[in-house]
């Protein structure tokens, strides 16, 4: 499903109020996720605090690049080949999804709308698909 240009608005706007609180929202993110599966916690080698910088610039660049997708799919083709060789699989995608959407909802607060999930999941939903698809079918 693509994403509308609303939803591009909506995502680039809510990730700018979560950018201020990037170091704790990264907290929340992997507390999260490994309280969802924590099986995945062994993927983690770096420390946290470097693994949390990690995930707020990818989600920057994708989050900026949205409208460009000519330069965001190869970034997310790119990160998907290195998840591979860390030992992430396709079902992995879902829990993390599920995290980063629950630490938006907590990071946001009030600003948290039905419309704006929605537009986290299909943004989510197509950035999964793209590097699944790298990852998984080439």
């Amino acid at each position: 499903m693509p994403i509308s240009n609303r939803q591009k608005q909506l995502v680039q706007n809510s990730f700018s109020k979560v950018e201020p609180i990037a170091e704790q929202a990264a907290e929340i993110f992997y507390q999260t996720l490994f309280e969802f599966d924590p099986s995945l916690k062994p993927l983690f080698k770096s420390g946290m605090k470097e693994q949390g910088r990690k995930l707020m610039a990818i989600l920057k660049v994708a989050v900026n690049e949205l409208d460009n997708l000519d330069t965001l799919v190869p970034e997310l083709q790119k990160l998907a080949e290195r998840h591979v060789a860390y030992g992430v699989q396709a079902k992995d995608y879902t829990p993390v999804g599920n995290a980063l959407l629950h630490t938006l909802k907590v990071g946001l607060g009030d600003s948290w709308t039905p419309e704006l999930r929605q537009a986290w999941v299909d943004t989510f939903r197509t950035i999964a698909t793209v590097m699944k698809k790298q990852a998984y079918e080439s």
